[in-house]
């Protein structure tokens, strides 16, 4: 199958668009399909490690927020796609160069199967206070141009369906069992993070508004306990003043990241946003009893009291009293252990083939209607 996929984000950005993208296009050539990527260009890498061809449209970076870069309209996108003879379009969040490459597939009459994974309508309340209702428009028209949407989780199927989003199914997001498993948690590095033998208590992602990182304050003041900060973003030096006493490691990736995973004793993700939250799947997968909000993508993935503890979105109180009910070192280990074998069967390769299924069916029920 001959299959383009047009994403937003693309590797060597480090997001859950980026990663969800390349890992789709890994499974299609793994399993001898033909995949094209089209996605923004960067400022700086290349595309040499990328398992097929990628076309670089023109991007700026986006203001206040450098880290992602927006790409310019093109005509690339309908060339791209017409020149690969594509069977099947895959629209990774689409909402800029998404919308033109749902244009470029109906002009040609090639199906598309959108994958929503941003809550676009959520970032617009958190930076503009308004524009929810304008990002909705712009959601609910390109997702309803499309013949199928993918959800990553029961509550944003369920938003989709509320804003008058059709023909949505279920698809979550895989994790990478062999890299992110508890066997890599590293005694050395957790006397480096927490000297006195500290409760490690980390969090791992963008550090950006929407996620409200600060939230981890609290924590931060709790006797015994230290809080780690990974990732980098445009609140970094914001939030190195709101969280004092906290180690921030930056930026870390692959086996590095997962040995940062592994060598936690709560992972806490702070942000109400989540279309899915893969970084809470790669803290279960790591061995570790998780901490998130009671809201979109994690509603999911943790089993509150089993797996670990969902708590009210944005309540810094409720965030801190998880953590105190998680220094007991065997509910920890317990629910890390669950944690694990709730995850075991969520491999990229087992959900990249329910991926092959749903792109079956769509191409089923076009041959059906021209038929």
């Amino acid at each position: 199958m001959r299959v383009v996929i047009v994403t937003e984000s693309f590797p060597p950005d480090v997001n859950g668009v980026a990663h969800c993208a390349l890992q789709t296009a890994r499974h299609l050539a793994a399993r001898g399909h033909e995949p094209l990527v089209i996605a923004p260009a960067v400022a700086a890498g290349d595309d040499s490690a990328a398992p097929c061809p990628v076309i670089r449209v023109p991007s700026l970076p986006l203001p206040g927020y450098p880290q992602v870069r927006v790409a310019l309209p093109s005509r690339r996108v309908a060339a791209a796609i017409a020149a690969h003879r594509a069977e099947l379009v895959h629209l990774a969040s689409p909402f800029v160069l998404g919308v033109r490459g749902m244009a470029a597939a109906t002009r040609l009459g090639v199906p598309a199967v959108a994958v929503y994974q941003t809550d676009l309508a959520g970032y617009a309340r958190t930076y503009m206070g308004t524009g929810e209702n304008t990002a909705w428009r712009r959601l609910r028209a390109v997702h309803g141009a499309a013949d199928r949407t993918l959800a990553p989780s029961t509550a944003a199927a369920r938003d989709l369906a509320d804003h008058g989003v059709q023909r949505v199914r279920l698809w979550p997001r895989g994790v990478d069992t062999e890299r992110f498993r508890p066997e890599l948690r590293d005694e050395a590095l957790r006397r480096e993070l927490a000297p006195g033998g500290e409760l490690i208590v980390g969090y791992v992602g963008r550090l950006a508004a929407e996620k409200h990182v600060e939230l981890l304050a609290g924590v931060c003041r709790l006797p015994g306990v230290r809080v780690i900060v990974t990732g980098d973003g445009p609140s970094a030096a914001a939030l190195r003043g709101a969280l004092p006493g906290a180690l921030f490691l930056g930026r870390r990736t692959g086996d590095e990241l997962a040995r940062v995973f592994a060598s936690l004793d709560v992972f806490a993700h702070t942000g109400p946003y989540e279309t899915f939250c893969q970084t809470v799947q790669e803290a279960m997968a790591s061995g570790v009893a998780v901490i998130a909000p009671a809201a979109g993508g994690p509603l999911d993935l943790v089993e509150h009291g089993r797996t670990g503890l969902l708590v009210a979105p944005r309540d810094a109180d409720a965030l801190r009293d998880a953590v105190l009910r998680l220094a007991d070192p065997e509910v920890r280990g317990a629910y890390g252990r669950a944690g694990r074998a709730a995850v075991a069967g969520r491999t990229w390769a087992a959900v990249g083939d329910q991926l092959l299924d749903h792109y079956a069916d769509v191409l089923c029920d076009r041959t059906a209607v021209a038929a």
